[in-house]
C-alpha cells in the first residue's frame, strides 16, 4: 500500500519533516516514491512553515495512497490556508 507520511530531517531538537510518498511496507526513512513537501514545525518569522504540492497529493490519493493522521491534519490545514490567501 502507498502512503503519504512524514519523514525526519534535521539536527537534534531541530526536527524538519519531508513529506514523502513510499512504500507502507518500507521502513521510515527508507526509499522513496515522491517527495511532495515539507514541514518545519519550529520556523519563526518569515521562514516558510509548511510547503506542499497539493495537485500531487491529490494525484497520488486518486491512485489509493493513504495519508497518515499528521499528514491529513497538515493538509487541511495547508487548504485552509490557501483558500485564505
Amino acid at each position: 500500500m502507498v502512503t503519504i507520511r512524514l519523514t525526519r530531517r534535521g539536527a537534534k531538537k531541530l526536527p524538519f519533516y519531508h513529506i514523502v510518498v513510499t512504500d507502507s511496507r518500507i521502513r521510515q526513512g527508507g526509499t522513496i516514491l515522491e517527495q511532495i513537501g515539507f514541514f518545519d514545525p519550529v520556523a519563526k518569522g518569515k521562514s516558510v512553515k509548511l510547503n506542499l504540492d497539493l495537485a500531487r497529493v491529490e494525484h497520488w490519493q486518486k491512485n489509493g495512497a493513504k495519508l497518515s493522521d499528521r499528514v491529513d491534519a497538515l493538509v487541511k490545514s495547508y487548504r485552509k490556508q490557501a483558500v485564505a490567501a
